[in-house]
């Protein structure tokens, strides 16, 4: 800023005394207006230069000018910053300042706006510098320039300019507050729809983390979830509603509902997400919504999915290949008109399964693929526990408190047992061929088979009550082929038996004088829990569990 011509107005200064001068604007503008005097008076069209009408520079007082401005105005000059001036704005804000003093004895507010420093700057650079609303401890907010002073009067001057900003400061953070309330609320609806503690299978080790975004990203619709299906299967799911705030954590809530109830169904994955595609649509047509649901048996030894436009299911084998889950992927939810189809990829033992949302893979302007592949370089040098993968994934891929998205991780792992360990998880399997003689060949199986696992005899009795039951009514009820499989785990005996029939028994109160219809419910009464399904090949299981005593 070049202060040259206004220095004259400042004190200790004399006004120039002759306005006159050759070249001055003042003598151009007589002249201009001496020759439009000479203009004939009926001259039409014609009219008095505007420029004539306006006062030259010199016919104001900067002091003044400077005075009535709204704005604080301090001038202070040398590199002690010693005040010059000071606007009657500055006073009335911080109180007079006498001429001569220091900034920095005699105006505090100066130190409170961090401006020492900021006319240092200033004076090195002789740069314009700027802070934009920083309080005082009266809890005025201002936004302060300074601007260096080229005068040949003043050596090192700099012009001190604020603007009191705090009714804008104020309503800025009444704004982030109501934000951070808007926030909080979002985050806390949305932890409370997740599980708030996983379900453990037997056969599997599970950790799940859900990050929120960072306080200048609302908080979106991820989520997870472990539901146990019987017969020592589970379902896995993970999914993200499209959107923010408290609607999409709304919807969400309702999707996971669901999944829950579909699951007690006990369909094939495909057959849940085509459910789930039709109510994701009802609940609300503009959100979209994607999902993995997976199935895992532990006698099949892999991960049975349906994907509904989500990212692929990662799995690191022992030895550390990773490998992807291919299709079949299918549309969102909520789009329609899709029919889904279920895939499968091996989780042997000793295998880490992985299932996430976009926000651990994806950044702005890199391909999502790049995200996966880093993903998957991670993954191959992660090993520890389920809790201890999920957080070396989250640090391996950046995600801190700050990530600019929501992020849900499920990590899943098939333990290799081995020695004692391994001695509390044993399968047996019968194939029931022949009629009538195959009931007492799976009794005698059964009791043969219960004996060598060292069940007490009254657990033994009840597994082998059970096994008659679940095959009679397999014989009565279904069609060949026929198996019966027997299962152990450190919590709990399994009984099931399979046929080619697809019609699922129910439970009946059977009356007096029938004799047949008991054994469902003889089951239901002496089981822990019981359950059947239809199997992907055609036909059904029907399953009863037995919850072994706590010493085993």
């Amino acid at each position: 800023m070049n202060f040259t011509r206004w220095s004259a107005r400042l004190p200790g200064t004399q006004r120039r005394a002759a306005r006159g001068t050759e070249g001055s604007v003042p003598a151009a503008r007589g002249e201009y207006g001496q020759q439009l005097e000479q203009l004939p008076e009926d001259t039409e069209g014609t009219a008095a230069d505007p420029a004539a009408e306006v006062p030259a520079l010199e016919d104001f007082s900067v002091r003044e000018l400077l005075g009535r401005l709204p704005g604080l105005v301090a001038l202070v000059c040398g590199p002690e910053h010693r005040i010059a001036y000071v606007n009657d704005a500055y006073a009335a804000a911080f109180g007079p300042r006498p001429a001569g003093a220091t900034v920095a004895d005699t105006c505090p507010e100066a130190e409170e706006l961090g401006l020492l420093p900021l006319m240092d700057q200033v004076l090195r650079s002789g740069k314009p510098r700027t802070v934009k609303s920083r309080r005082t401890q009266d809890g005025g907010s201002y936004t302060v320039t300074c601007l260096p002073v080229d005068s040949p009067h003043i050596e090192g001057g700099v012009l001190v300019h604020a603007a009191d900003v705090t009714d804008h400061a104020e309503a800025a953070e009444r704004l982030r507050a109501s934000e951070r309330r808007h926030r909080e609320t979002a985050v806390t609806l949305q932890r409370s729809l997740l599980p708030q503690e996983l379900e453990q299978p037997d056969d599997l080790r599970i950790a799940a983390t859900y990050q929120p975004g960072g306080t200048d990203a609302a908080v979106g619709g991820d989520w997870y979830d472990v539901i146990t299906l019987g017969a020592g299967r589970t379902a896995l799911v993970i999914g993200d509603v499209m959107g923010r705030g408290v609607r999409a954590a709304a919807v969400m809530g309702q999707l996971r509902t669901a999944v829950r109830a579909y699951a007690r169904l006990d369909l094939p994955p495909h057959e849940v997400l085509q459910l789930l595609d039709g109510l994701a649509a009802e609940i609300d047509a503009s959100q979209i919504a994607t999902c993995v649901y997976a199935i895992h048996d532990p006698s099949e030894g892999k991960l049975v999915y349906a994907s509904a436009g989500h990212l692929p299911i990662l799995v690191r084998d022992e030895d550390g290949t990773v490998r992807r889950a291919e299709d079949p992927t299918g549309p969102p939810l909520g789009t329609g008109g899709w029919l889904h189809a279920s895939g499968s990829i091996a989780l042997p033992p000793g295998s880490t399964a992985v299932l996430y949302t976009d926000g651990l893979v994806e950044r702005r302007r890199e391909d999502i693929d790049e995200g996966v592949e880093a993903l998957a370089r991670a993954l191959a040098g992660a090993s520890g526990t389920p809790q201890v993968v999920c957080d070396r994934l989250l640090r391996a891929l950046g995600v801190t408190a700050e990530h600019d998205d929501d992020v849900a991780v499920l990590v899943v792992q098939h333990p290799s047992r081995q020695g004692s360990d391994a001695e509390l998880f044993h399968n047996a399997a019968l194939e029931l061929l022949g009629g009538v003689e195959a009931a007492p060949r799976a009794r005698a199986f059964a009791s043969g088979v219960l004996s060598s696992w060292r069940f007490p005899v009254e657990l033994r009795d009840l597994g082998v009550l059970a096994t008659s039951e679940l095959v009679a009514n397999s014989l009565q009820h279904g069609t060949p082929p026929m198996r019966l499989r027997l299962r152990r785990t450190d919590r709990r005996l399994i009984i099931e038996v399979t046929d080619g029939d697809d019609h699922l028994p129910r439970r009946r109160r059977a009356e007096t004088e029938d004799e047949a219809g008991r054994g469902i419910s003889i089951i239901a009464t002496i089981a822990s829990s019981w359950g059947s399904r239809r199997t992907p090949g055609g036909g059904k299981a029907v399953w009863c569990e037995f919850a072994l005593p706590n010493k085993h």
